[in-house]
């Protein structure tokens, strides 16, 4: 089909703003976050730069929809402390209802068939979907030395993007307001070409540059904002047999989507199990706080990360051998989830939960790391901190704190 001429592929790449992407491209208070993005150099499995051990996502390392428990046999073992590069995958262009064909979905958008991820079409084509979550799951890794009563401790050296382009999604009638859309949009002509095959909305969304950021351009330029790519799903498997659901995120971390853990941040998850079984997935380009459409802007990344095991009298907050905690150069994050055992006894949605247990995590960590009198922690907290909604679409809401480092220094 072409419209006055101009081919369909060319007519969506003008839409969407796609622009080349020179190599080494850095985004402000991050290392290079790209390579050469929106030409023919896409990061393909086992291409371009890699630190420490290299962990692919192939159909033998990679599950769909689910979690490890501890019963899942790892994908890797590795020493205390060592430093990975792990491949993942977005979901987006692989779903159901958008047809289950990357290549198809991609190159239907513009995109170039060299410019589609072989791991990702071998994900759709190979790997049976068999969990109630939409997410591509790479892991788990065993880390030696890690047991229960320990601290995983994961620090994020680098994310690259691996292709110029992500996609915003409204599905299933979840997001924000459920019920509303995008069901409000079915009966619009003008809205159709933003519905996928399926009937959901996603939206496709390139990478430009402006100067010398990167950002996600929306259809026809409506609006660019700037990227900062960071992983919703880090977590360690849970001590079940039984299927663990990718969506809500627990208090072994998984899906917990905080925007705030992009380069340079450090997150803990208790121990459950023998190694820990460190998994990774989810990977966003940009996601505004709460998340409210249902995705954030879903795009592949290739993480750089350090995993460290840590005994209960090792260098790490106390509470971060009961609950997630986290941390970057600016702030102590932290977490308050709604329900933190995920689905055990009912399921708790409550955002209203969620902060309560944010407040008393920020008042543990306050009063057990920074020794303050419980009266004055709430004071600061208060007064100074600020808590932000993590997002409002897993099942399980969250919460999160910002505590200023700063504020603490002499």
């Amino acid at each position: 089909m072409t419209i006055s001429g101009i081919g369909r592929r060319r007519l969506l790449q003008a839409a969407t703003g796609i622009t080349a992407v020179a190599a080494t491209t850095a985004l402000p208070g991050a290392p290079a976050l790209a390579g050469q993005l929106g030409g023919a150099v896409v990061l393909q499995p086992h291409t371009g730069r890699t630190r420490g051990r290299y962990l692919p996502a192939t159909p033998d390392t990679v599950s769909w929809g689910r979690l490890p428990n501890r019963d899942t046999r790892p994908a890797l073992v590795v020493d205390s402390g060592s430093v990975l590069t792990i491949d993942t995958i977005s979901h987006e262009g692989l779903l159901e209802d958008q047809g289950k064909d990357p290549l198809a979905y991609f190159t239907d958008h513009g995109m170039r068939p060299s410019q589609v991820l072989t791991d990702a079409i071998d994900v759709a084509a190979k790997v049976e979907h068999d969990g109630p979550g939409p997410h591509v799951v790479t892991g788990p890794i065993a880390v030696r030395g890690a047991e229960p009563g320990h601290t995983l401790k994961i620090e994020v050296l680098d994310l690259q993007l691996r292709v110029p382009y992500g996609v915003v999604s409204n599905r299933h009638g979840k997001g924000a307001l459920p019920g509303e859309y995008p069901e409000r949009w079915k009966d619009r002509p003008e809205l159709a070409k933003y519905f996928n095959s399926g009937g959901n909305i996603s939206v496709f969304t390139g990478v430009a540059r402006r100067g010398r950021d990167l950002v996600g351009v929306l259809p026809g330029g409506a609006a660019r904002f700037p990227l900062a790519p960071f992983l919703g799903l880090m977590g360690v498997a849970r001590d079940t047999s039984a299927l663990v659901n990718s969506v809500p995120p627990t208090d072994a971390g998984g899906n917990i989507d905080i925007n705030d853990l992009r380069v340079g941040s450090t997150l803990y998850l208790p121990v459950r199990v023998a190694g820990g079984m460190f998994f990774t997935g989810d990977p966003h380009m940009a996601q505004g706080d709460g998340e409210v459409a249902l995705t954030a802007m879903e795009g592949s990344l290739r993480a750089t990360v350090r995993l460290t095991t840590i005994p209960p009298a090792g260098r790490a907050p106390k509470l971060a051998f009961d609950e997630p905690f986290a941390e970057n150069a600016e702030h102590w994050i932290p977490i308050g989830l709604s329900d933190a055992d995920g689905p055990e006894n009912g399921q708790e949605t409550s955002l209203d939960v969620a902060m309560k247990r944010a407040v008393r995590s920020a008042l543990r960590f306050l009063t057990e790391e920074r020794g303050m009198p419980e009266p004055v922690a709430y004071a600061y907290l208060s007064a100074a901190a600020d808590f932000q909604v993590s997002q409002v679409v897993d099942i399980t809401t969250g919460i999160h704190g910002l505590i200023r480092k700063s504020d603490f220094h002499s």
